[in-house]
């Protein structure tokens, strides 16, 4: 597990102000929110969330085929290129 550098820290009460959220957000990606000095909630700016997303998931289907390697679950390129041709006729 890892740890994301800290930007921002607000407490609970200050998700009030929407317009000062949003701004920090917009800035850093992201902000901690606490709730009597301990942290609850991660609030982030959508762009920034669609990219973390799509790290996670280039992550997961790298870690996914490097598991299939080591599991001996690969063909050669010809091999496939063979198996797309009879199947789909190309």
């Amino acid at each position: 597990m890892f740890a994301l550098p800290i930007t921002d820290i607000i407490p609970m009460k200050d998700l009030k102000d929407t317009v000062s959220l949003e701004k920090k957000c917009a800035e850093k990606g992201y902000v901690y929110v606490t709730k009597n000095g301990y942290g609850k909630l991660v609030v982030m700016d959508m762009d920034y969330f669609q990219q973390v997303m799509g790290d996670v998931m280039l992550s997961q289907a790298i870690k996914e085929g490097l598991d299939d390697i080591k599991a001996g679950r690969v063909v050669s390129g010809e091999q496939f290129e063979a198996e797309m041709k009879e199947k789909y006729g190309f």
